[in-house]
């Protein structure tokens, strides 16, 4: 047997003395890889040996093509993360295709990640697709568990020996002494098993220098995905167990891999424990009988053989957070986050993802509609029945579709818009410009000519050239005219043309001018053209107020007094007597020169304006006699104590609002009274013109399809009110009936509401006070 820290010997008869193997190894395979490294193929390559078949070229082509590999992966995925083609160019077809295999399942990771997918799609690929999708989701996706990637070590030694374990499907590891062999100094471990526990593996999870590896209990495989476990077959199982080495009495062997050692004892005792004895997962002799135990996570039923699953999740013994859903695996427990989705959303994958309404058909659009899917909701959408260039009108009957008006230049400028049934086309324009006028440069319109610019003009000598719209005036100096028939300027009399605007008084024509006189009582102002006033009031012809007008002067009075027919003299005037009730809205009283309005002596104080009388708001100034539990309304020259009581079933949300308590589910006629109560008062007078609409009432916010039904259903015994429905989602209450008494009304409206099948009505008591229209 050999000893544990003898190397091993290649001897070859050629080469005189032996080499240690794993130095050889070591060798040729730097080389291979530095070969690599400096050419990125291994075609051509030097060997070392002449000996194609040999150890060491053979190590050193394999290196050599790993890291070739290995580089073309990395390449490929760093092509996915910045969005480049993984095509490969000609030349590089002849590679393994690393490159492409690794940037296609990199991009499909990154495209998982920005989909929502998840990332545990990974296990329906194969590898190394399903290594590399992973990577590159999970370092997308900040809410999966980021595993430390694991830096590639320089090798120091070669590992001397791997063992594969009892059954080779289960992961392996490397024992402890090869593992320090191939340790980087200085080099950070995280124990992912410790920080993440329970969450990695699905049985046994083991830290391996900065990353670990997963192990499955007695009786299970390791899956493809390297973390779940599943019960193994029983002919798998029996056939695993043929390749175990024998047993050998009394004698302890010591593995060069593996960091544990297994001692084997009795045959007699290990018989009754063979093939796991009666047990379905530990067997173990006890005093000469098997006895049979479980591995974590499972419990021994009442039989003393077979194990069943412990379900932490039920039992309460998992270790998850208050904001974690426990999610119970075979033989441990799973901790994943909650996740509440939104109406018109689904939890998939820990991700809420849209529900699409059209597809499962969920939606509930009728005949003639098409169902669009939106973000959490869809939208109905009239079929199209017409074709292009066709419409629908409010009859569904196909018409055409003037192009030239809806569409925003159909044509380009030089071309005239025609349109056709279903289409529409352009035609060129012809320009066909008058006299006076040419084409402009691009084309498209007539642009008029400048004679007097140009010096076309026939204009004489002295005369002004002025251009037109098409031709061309020859004006006159200032003050002059000209005679067309004659071909002179003739003067122009500016006070027959321009009558009454040149001179404020009397207007004189003169030979290209004009002069301007005023009439007796006035003078000519320094502008010429203005006539100043003399003022008569300087001899105060009147007894009171002298006012100068333009020619002449005016005596008036002062307020409260008139002007007698004499025209100079004032007098008193009883403004009472001789107006018609307007001057006071209540009572009128004379006085000297004046009068005074007077109010009622109960409800009013004389307003600002000292006419009209103003309400006294008891409720404002704390004059009322209301009790504690009752709400003080003001009215005209009067006010109201109002209880805003909620009745059986109804709690009070505010001072005029009442909301019904939740009823049982078996309450039906609970179920009828309405969800909410709220109180309004009204003031009215006497004089309203009637039919008069009072108040409004509909849901707010209101939805399409929404339809309310309106009535008073209390307080209206004597007609005086009705309801209307103004639209689908809004009705009013009308004054229908003349009051002609200050009168209270007390009335309830029910508003019945139909949204999405859902009947809920709602309740509307108002208080209607009509107040005399005079005091």
């Amino acid at each position: 047997m050999e000893d544990k820290d003898q190397p091993v010997l290649l001897i070859k008869p050629d080469e005189g003395p032996s080499i240690p193997a794993e130095d050889l190894l070591q060798s040729c395979c730097a080389a291979g890889q530095r070969w690599a490294t400096e050419n990125h193929h291994c075609n051509n390559m030097p060997l070392l040996n002449n000996d194609k078949q040999s150890t060491c070229n053979v190590v050193q082509k394999h290196c050599c093509l790993n890291l070739v590999k290995e580089s073309q992966c990395e390449f490929g995925m760093t092509s996915a993360r910045e969005g480049r083609t993984c095509e490969v160019d000609q030349e590089d077809q002849c590679t393994d295709g690393s490159h492409q295999v690794c940037c296609s399942c990199c991009a499909l990771g990154l495209r998982a990640w920005s989909e929502g997918w998840g990332c545990d799609a990974h296990q329906y690929l194969d590898y190394p697709c399903s290594h590399v999708f992973l990577i590159c989701c999970e370092e997308k996706d900040p809410s999966q568990i980021l595993l430390k990637r694991k830096q590639k070590p320089q090798s120091t030694a070669v590992p001397r020996k791997v063992s594969y374990g009892k059954y080779p499907k289960e992961a392996f590891s490397v024992s402890a002494i090869d593992e320090a062999a191939n340790a980087v100094e200085k080099q950070e471990v995280v124990d992912e098993c410790q920080l993440y526990a329970g969450q990695l593996c699905q049985h046994t999870c083991t830290s391996v220098g900065g990353s670990y590896h997963c192990e499955c209990h007695h009786g299970y495989i390791l899956q493809q995905d390297r973390h779940s476990c599943a019960p193994m077959s029983l002919d798998e199982d029996n056939r695993v167990r043929e390749d175990s080495p024998p047993l050998v009495p009394a004698q302890t062997t010591n593995t060069t891999t593996i960091s544990t050692s297994t001692t084997t004892t009795n045959p007699v005792h290990l018989s009754l424990c063979a093939e796991n004895g009666p047990c379905s997962q530990q067997c173990t002799v006890v005093a000469g009988q098997a006895r049979c135990s479980c591995f974590p996570g499972f419990s021994l039923m009442t039989d003393g053989q077979m194990c069943e699953d412990v379900d932490e999740c039920m039992t309460n013994t998992h270790n998850c957070q208050p904001s974690e859903h426990c999610v119970n695996t075979v033989g441990s427990f799973v901790c994943k986050l909650q996740v509440t989705c939104p109406a018109g959303y689904q939890l998939r994958n820990s991700i809420c993802e849209d529900i699409d309404e059209c597809v499962q058909g969920t939606h509930n659009c009728g005949m003639g509609f098409v169902c669009e899917n939106t973000l959490g909701s869809f939208l109905c959408n009239p079929k199209q029945k017409c074709i292009t260039g066709f419409t629908q009108d409010s009859h569904g009957n196909c018409i055409d579709i003037n192009e030239c008006n809806s569409l925003s230049d159909p044509c380009s400028s030089s071309f005239n818009c025609i349109n056709t049934v279903g289409s529409y086309m352009c035609q060129q324009k012809i320009i066909k410009c008058s006299h006076g006028y040419h084409a402009s440069p691009d084309g498209t319109k007539c642009a008029d000519i400048d004679e007097c610019q140009m010096g076309t003009h026939r204009c004489g000598v002295g005369q002004i050239c002025h251009n037109l719209p098409g031709s061309y005036r020859c004006d006159c100096q200032t003050g002059y005219q000209y005679d067309s028939l004659r071909k002179v300027c003739t003067d122009v009399n500016e006070c027959w043309r321009y009558p009454g605007r040149l001179c404020a008084q009397t207007c004189e024509n003169t030979p290209g001018s004009y002069h301007c006189s005023c009439t007796a009582g006035f003078s000519l102002a320094f502008d010429g053209k203005n006539c100043e006033d003399l003022n008569e009031c300087e001899k105060n012809p009147c007894s009171q107020e002298c006012a100068n007008i333009y020619g002449s002067y005016q005596c008036y009075c002062r307020q409260g007094y008139y002007l007698k027919e004499d025209g100079h003299t004032c007098e008193d005037i009883d403004e009472c007597s001789q107006s018609i009730k307007n001057l006071c809205s209540f009572q009128c009283v004379n006085v000297a020169g004046s009068y005074q309005c007077a109010c009622p002596p109960h409800g009013y104080i004389i307003s600002g304006n000292g006419r009209t009388c103003r309400d006294i708001d008891e409720c404002t100034t704390g004059t009322h006699n209301c009790s504690y539990g009752q709400t003080c309304h003001n009215l005209q020259g009067g006010f109201r104590c109002l209880s805003f009581d909620c009745p059986q079933n109804y709690k009070r949300v505010s001072d005029t609002r009442c909301e019904r308590v939740s009823c049982p589910s078996n309450s039906l006629d609970c179920q009828k009274f309405p969800v909410r109560i709220t109180y309004y008062q009204l003031n009215l007078q006497t004089n309203i013109i009637i039919p008069a609409q009072i108040f409004r009432i509909g849901p707010s916010p209101a939805y399409s399809g929404d339809h309310i039904v309106i009535s008073i259903t209390k307080g209206n015994e004597e007609g005086y009110f009705s309801t209307r429905k103004l639209n689908s989602f809004m009705g009013a209450v009308y004054l229908q009936r003349q009051v002609r008494e200050p009168k209270d009304f007390l009335i309830d409206v029910e508003m019945k509401l139909l949204r999405q099948g859902k009947l809920t009505s709602f309740l509307a008591r108002i208080y209607v006070f009509i107040t005399a229209s005079t005091m």
